[in-house]
């Protein structure tokens, strides 16, 4: 056995420990849980060394009957240790003095050992009880401020999706049961390789999207997310970093037999795009720092989706780990950011590209993407449709980059930096997606051959997103337009399906009682 299967122990261990001194500044409990956060850092590293020096052919892997090795975890779990140590080391300063610091500390070190106990789950027996008892006690570490009514309406929406995600979990598992006779991922995923699906595992692949969309916050059931800023920034950092990633590792985990669903997968492009585009947009228009940053990753969960429906499986991985790393360096640091943007002069004003600067960029962005993907061809082989679409995708944000530098009023130096800039940004997603597929290969599935569905979804996918981008681009030459302020409230408001769920959920009479 690995010593990272040894990591959620310790974790565990030391949360029981910090039990017995909930109170206010329990002396040692909160150099307790760095140091069990950093030992449990240490035994997952151990176990990616051991999995990267002798591979599996060599013993580095380990396929026992509930934790597993492979390059998934290898990859996810130190991942996971290192944002869990870095929020606990935080929490040693932010919660001090606080009335139930203790307590904190042991739902912090509880809810990081379930999801590395998730994250190298082998069996489903292991894996779904571990994401119902996250939330379970992410629902006490939302509520660490019970006084707060936003923050017990955030805990009781948080609990409902949830617990759906759960009980759709549960279903999914008792058909695979019924198809296969196991819970054991590796056989399940062994079956739905070597034959086409039965109906019951067609039903659980479908179980399995559903179960996924609710716990990534996926469009409609997406305002839970938007709410749990009440709760300690420590909480939101872990939240938004690690846990909410959960369910695409879940299908990251069973993407063969996700695979072989033509219907999950295109239920994962149409929904997974959609969320990706709204939350970008509603996020534009958020004031508080924090608000925007969980519209973020609303939008960030959204893509991954998308990249998982089009069979990008290794570059699902690599956004994952990238938007952990990321989004728990901007929870943490948002205060400082807020302090920095107060502290400077005032900017002048902004250069707006005109439409013939729009026109241009983009061509620009094309021409650039073309070179770079015909060169990777070159180098490393034909790519499949679907990597080629997202990389269009990333040509808008590339040519919404390169209209700002192009705009008549910009100075050459920003031209210049957004030029190289942009440059750098295609370059970085040829390479880093050869090297994604390059250390998930033979362990995930390649994309799917592209028939009349795939090519139908790639073109809606792709007409949605360059639309949006140069809609983007030209909007501040409509943006004072009546109609413009008018939506820009609606589109701040998430178009009010928030609200909509509290009514539906009586979250408004729960908070006035």
């Amino acid at each position: 056995m690995p010593l990272s299967s040894l990591a959620p122990a310790v974790l565990l261990a030391a949360a029981a420990i910090a039990l017995l001194r909930p109170g206010r500044r329990p002396r040692p409990i909160p150099l307790i849980a760095e140091g069990a956060a950093l030992a449990a850092l240490a035994l997952c590293l151990a176990g990616a060394a051991r999995f990267a020096f002798l591979g599996v052919g060599q013993g580095g892997g380990y396929d026992g009957p509930l934790m597993r090795l492979d390059v998934v975890n290898a990859l996810v779990a130190p991942t996971v240790a290192f944002i869990g140590w870095v929020v606990i080391r935080y929490s040693r300063t932010y919660l001090d003095g606080a009335a139930r610091e203790g307590w904190f500390h042991a739902l912090m070190l509880t809810v990081l050992g379930l999801v590395l106990l998730q994250v190298q789950a082998g069996s489903l027996a292991l894996l779904v009880p571990a994401l119902a008892a996250i939330g379970l006690v992410l629902r006490q570490l939302l509520l660490f401020f019970p006084d707060r009514a936003p923050a017990r309406r955030a805990a009781a929406k948080f609990t409902l999706v949830w617990g759906a995600g759960d009980a759709a979990l549960i279903l999914a598992t008792g058909l695979l049961w019924l198809a296969y006779g196991t819970m054991d991922i590796a056989t399940i995923e062994a079956a739905a390789r070597l034959a086409p699906l039965l109906p019951a595992a067609q039903g659980a692949a479908g179980l399995l999207v559903l179960a996924a969309l609710l716990k990534t916050a996926a469009f409609p059931l997406h305002g839970w997310l938007t709410e749990v800023m009440e709760a300690p920034t420590p909480v939101s950092a872990l939240l938004h970093a690690g846990i909410i990633n959960s369910g695409g590792l879940l299908l990251i985990r069973l993407a063969w037999l996700v695979q072989a669903s033509p219907e999950a997968m295109a239920a994962l492009v149409m929904l997974g795009g959609f969320t990706a585009l709204f939350g970008a947009l509603v996020m534009l228009t958020q004031g508080a720092v924090k608000t925007a940053l969980a519209w973020s990753t609303v939008a960030q969960m959204g893509f991954m989706l998308l990249q998982c429906g089009l069979g990008l499986w290794p570059v699902a991985m690599l956004h994952i780990l990238a938007h952990s790393l990321y989004k728990a360096h901007a929870f943490l640091s948002s205060g400082g950011a807020i302090r920095a943007v107060q502290a400077s002069r005032r900017p002048g004003p902004v250069a707006t590209p005109g439409v013939g600067a729009v026109i241009r960029a983009f061509g620009l962005a094309l021409a650039l993407y073309s070179l770079a993907a015909v060169g990777f061809t070159l180098l490393a082989g034909p790519k499949p449709p679907q990597a080629l679409a997202l990389g269009l995708i990333l040509v808008t944000g590339v040519g919404y980059l390169v209209a700002q530098g192009l705009a008549d009023a910009a100075p050459r130096a920003l031209t210049q930096r957004t030029l190289v800039a942009s440059t750098a940004v295609t370059l970085s997603y040829f390479g880093l997606q050869a090297l994604a597929v390059h250390a998930g290969g033979g362990t995930l599935p390649a994309p799917p051959v592209a028939g009349a569905l795939e090519w139908a979804l790639i073109g809606l996918t792709v007409t949605s997103f360059c639309g949006v981008a140069v809609a983007q681009a030209l909007f501040p030459h409509w943006a004072h337009h009546p109609a413009a302020a008018g939506l820009r409230v609606h589109i701040a408001n998430g178009f009010y399906l928030n609200a909509a769920l509290d009514r539906l959920i009586g979250g408004f009479r729960a908070v006035r009682s």
